[in-house]
């Protein structure tokens, strides 16, 4: 079965190539420069006019993975079809964010209930609360920590997918991995984005296997166009088509996956044949709650449940901006968020983080406060915690009590959250996917194995386990626990009638929360479509050290914010957001300008 490029994608994909490769090239060896929280380096910017469809609509991260679901959705696929496909053209062309080595989180909404299908990464049988701590005691640099075996979970994410296709696929299984075996035996062209992250990595040409592949005899990155084959991989979708999740889990595969993670020279790790072959997906209760936008509408927003961190977050954020006057303000006549807005918006983060890392991890070690999750989203609990924010920064929020709880874990130190990948579907018969998938660092534990990379997402517990009392993280390490996750693929709903009206997330560790709280309410609130509220400017807080996208505030802004006391960190917010909303006639989607995605439909 062939997958044929329409010319609208080729002409796409050579503008994009084109526009990059002018804008990238004088720097593409430059190492960048450190910056916090950054999961990805930057690639350009690209401005993007959004998509409308009639029918349905594809939105991923890359335009040869968007065209895979594209074309799975035009042969009579459903939009979990679309996605399976996607995902596995996504394992081959965007091999930094994610893949069949690591994990991922899926909504479905089949037209009557959301659905949530947990794929996450599981720590190894063998592995302890002191997994990341050196011989002294103390946690290892986060580098020393990744590459390697060490930080390689249990992956997920295929095993997932099959559990979901069993419910929810109208076409197939094999049929899905056909446009990823077609691209990875005859080759697509090494992207912009592609090229200049493997030209930045310190660390990818450590591992042979990858050497061998990403790069050239000298040492350098393919460039920009080279046309990039893979047969191994080619050959490992072979086998899934056929034989389902079982060709990754157990037999050779499996095998060549153990050897890699346990044999590393420097960092080996400790996953077994008994892990992959045990792994079980989990499906959850989806986490929906209601959304108020005077002076008269209500929403329904449902996102991931726990170890996902994304939509308890982002609900804490949205309700408590409720209680503030930020509710009321509109965007600055520049079109950007005011300062005043801004100071209420990363107040409110600061109480969602702290309660982020005093509470959330894996349900199946850690109970919920109060008896539930929702006791975190409770309007009396948000009313409360929103009285703590004033005129002024409170630089560092504690967290909260719910229903005056006391609790016995101690809160986790903040550390790096890396990549991720994100996909939003809709199908002409308004089922609709919203699935964030990662493994976690740029290229994951820069481990290559048959075709593919492993995760690095046993970096996501806490390295940390206990306080100097002693008291446990919620989110250490334990054996077969899932590690806390900041991805927030996001359903929202009418709350009158129950009409889906968007679909909508984003990569970038941590800061996913605040990309997609920033899509979210530029749409509900102001009135932005897709796009729009894709394209506004980046900000965020992680309970620190108020956190802005370079140059795009007025200096006045930043004055209004310092007089607040905010520290501000001007750095490079390099979001991934993917969004389809419904539209009179139809659907209109989003892709992010600071990424290579885009959107397609009938």
């Amino acid at each position: 079965m062939r997958f044929p490029t329409p010319p609208r994608l080729l002409a796409l994909l050579s503008a994009s190539l084109l526009a990059a490769c002018s804008s990238l090239a004088p720097t593409l060896l430059t190492l960048p420069e450190p910056a916090p929280h950054q999961p990805e380096g930057q690639s350009g910017y690209q401005d993007k006019p959004g998509w409308q469809t009639s029918s349905f609509a594809v939105a991923a991260a890359n335009p040869l993975a968007t065209e895979a679901g594209y074309q799975i959705i035009r042969a009579g696929g459903s939009a979990l079809d679309a996605a399976i496909a996607v995902q596995m053209v996504l394992t081959l062309v965007e091999p930094q964010s994610s893949g069949i080595g690591g994990g991922a989180f899926l909504l479905h909404f089949d037209g009557r209930s959301v659905q949530a299908f947990d794929g996450r990464e599981t720590a190894p049988a063998e592995a302890d609360e002191r997994l990341f701590l050196r011989p002294d005691g103390q946690p290892m640099a986060f580098a020393d920590a990744v590459v390697g075996g060490r930080s390689v979970g249990v992956p997920g994410s295929l095993r997932m997918l099959e559990l979901a296709h069993r419910q929810h696929g109208q076409l197939p299984w094999a049929r899905l991995f056909q446009p990823a075996i077609q691209l990875a035996e005859q080759g697509f062209r090494v992207s912009p984005r592609l090229n200049r992250l493997l030209a930045a990595d310190p660390h990818l040409r450590k591992d042979p296997v990858a050497a061998a592949y990403f790069y050239d005899a000298k040492g350098l990155p393919w460039p920009v166009g080279h046309r990039l084959r893979n047969p191994e991989l080619a050959r490992l979708l072979r086998d899934i088509a056929a034989q389902g999740s079982q060709a990754l889990h157990q037999g050779p595969v499996a095998r060549a996956i153990v050897d890699k993670v346990r044999s590393h020279p420097g960092n080996p790790g400790n996953l077994s044949l008994a892990d992959l072959a045990g792994y079980q997906p989990r499906q959850r209760e989806a986490l929906c709650f209601e959304h108020a936008v005077p002076p008269a509408k209500a929403y329904r927003i449902c996102g991931f449940p726990p170890p996902g961190s994304g939509a308890l977050a982002i609900g804490q954020i949205l309700g408590l901006l409720q209680q503030t006057p930020a509710a009321a303000l509109p965007l600055g006549a520049n079109g950007l968020p005011s300062a005043d807005w801004l100071h209420h918006y990363t107040e409110a983060a600061r109480l969602a983080f702290a309660d982020r890392a005093q509470y959330v991890a894996d349900p199946d070690f850690v109970a919920p406060p109060a008896g539930s999750w929702l006791s975190l989203l409770s309007p009396d609990y948000l009313a409360r915690r929103a009285q703590l924010i004033g005129p002024r920064s409170m630089q560092i929020a504690p967290p909260g009590r719910p229903q005056g709880l006391q609790t016995s874990f101690a809160r986790m130190p903040e550390q790096p959250e890396y990549g991720t990948s994100h996909i939003s579907i809709v199908d002409a018969q308004g089922r609709a996917v919203a699935m964030t998938s990662s493994i976690e660092d740029a290229f994951g534990s820069r481990q290559m194995v048959r075709g593919f990379l492993l995760n690095n997402q046993l970096t996501d517990f806490s390295f940390v386990p206990r306080d100097a009392q002693g008291r446990p993280v919620a989110n250490r390490v334990q054996p077969g626990k899932r590690p806390r996750s900041s991805m927030a693929p996001t359903l929202v709903f009418d709350q009158a009638d129950g009409q889906l009206l968007m679909s909508v997330g984003s990569p970038g560790g941590a800061l996913i929360i605040h990309y997609t709280a920033k899509a979210l309410w530029g749409s509900l609130h102001w009135g932005r479509n897709a796009q729009q509220a894709i394209d506004l400017p980046n900000f965020g807080n992680l309970n620190g050290p108020t956190l802005l996208e370079t140059g795009r505030f007025p200096p006045a802004s930043l004055d209004a914010l310092r007089a607040r006391g905010h520290e501000l960190r001007e750095i490079d917010m390099t979001s991934g957001l993917q969004a389809i909303e419904r539209i009179p006639g139809g659907y209109f989607g989003g892709a992010d300008p600071r990424r290579e995605g885009v959107v397609m439909g009938d």
